[in-house]
């Protein structure tokens, strides 16, 4: 009985034994672990000790009875854990495949969003050499207007200076030709200087209200044809000089089948003293006949005396 019992015990210690070993590999817990090892020594000192003290074995059946149930329902306890774990450990691992896909998705997306990123890159670099390449040419473009302003400054000085000397040299030939023409007609007191023209008085060239020239007349555009083409050998060619004939009349008003108005009048005398000009030699490319009627008087009274002032042809040498 006693060989009986302590085999009974010793299944019974190796039982407790595999149940503490399934509950450490359930559950890990070194406590639990070391309470075994403790009842293990303490089964070992009692089968020292069965031949002194059957009751204590006894005891100690029943402790180790009382135990043996706590660990079975630690048992069970560990197991409906792990299912527990198992089945959260499901969840999660659906979770993580989520998950995974999920990141996977966002690595495609970081790919694209990457390729744009050097395609974008690619498309920067191409406009900063477009810009490089206007800015050069604007550069440029400034340079050669920085140039063309300074040649035109340049052009626009020598210009000023060369009309400059024209006119110089004009105001000399028309100071000379004045002057030559003042010794010529300075005994006539019907020919007056105003400015820079010479005056006629109309009655020293034309018969009242006609345009067709007096002996008288003629003799005097003698003497300034001859004065004109004297001073036009004396003037370079590249002056574009003209003598401008001008024809007034008085305010009084005239029509006549021949000249229906003033303005009539006073342009068929300036071109008379023209087509007489052009006779005597004169080119008539240097000349122009121009007629204002009444509307330029030289003395604005309405006196006898005024209408003979303002009857009258200019000569004045411009430049075209």
């Amino acid at each position: 009985m006693s060989q009986l019992l302590l085999v009974f015990i010793f299944l019974l210690t190796l039982f407790a034994v595999a149940q503490f070993m399934q509950a450490r590999e359930l559950t890990g817990q070194d406590t639990a672990l070391d309470k075994l090892r403790a009842q293990v020594a303490e089964l070992s000192e009692l089968l020292a000790l069965e031949k002194a003290s059957k009751a204590k074995l006894e005891a100690t059946l029943a402790s180790l009875n009382a135990a043996l149930e706590q660990q079975k329902g630690k048992a069970a306890s560990l197991a409906a854990m792990l299912q527990d774990l198992q089945a959260k450990k499901g969840a999660a691992g659906g979770a993580l495949a989520g998950l995974r896909a999920e990141l996977e998705k966002e690595r495609k997306i970081s790919a694209e969003a990457l390729a744009q990123v050097e395609l974008l890159n690619q498309q920067i670099a191409a406009l900063r050499r477009q810009i490089a390449m206007l800015n050069a040419a604007l550069e440029a473009s400034e340079r050669r207007e920085r140039e063309a302003r300074a040649k035109i400054a340049n052009l626009g000085q020598r210009l000023n200076a060369a009309l400059a000397r024209r006119v110089q040299e004009l105001a000399r030939y028309r100071s000379e030709f004045f002057g030559r023409l003042r010794q010529i007609l300075s005994r006539r007191a019907n020919i007056r200087v105003v400015g820079d023209r010479f005056v006629f008085s109309s009655e020293i060239l034309f018969p009242k209200a006609e345009a067709t020239l007096t002996e008288e007349g003629r003799r005097e555009l003698d003497k300034i044809a001859e004065a004109i083409l004297e001073i036009s050998r004396e003037i370079p060619p590249d002056i574009n000089w003209i003598l401008r004939v001008d024809g007034h009349t008085d305010a009084d008003p005239i029509s006549t089948p021949q000249f229906p108005s003033n303005w009539e009048l006073s342009t068929a005398r300036a071109l008379a003293v023209v087509k007489y000009l052009i006779s005597r030699g004169v080119p008539p490319e240097r000349l122009a006949a121009t007629g204002f009627g009444q509307y330029h008087p030289i003395d604005p009274r309405d006196t006898e005396e005024a209408k003979a002032r303002n009857r009258r042809i200019e000569l004045k040498l411009t430049e075209r």
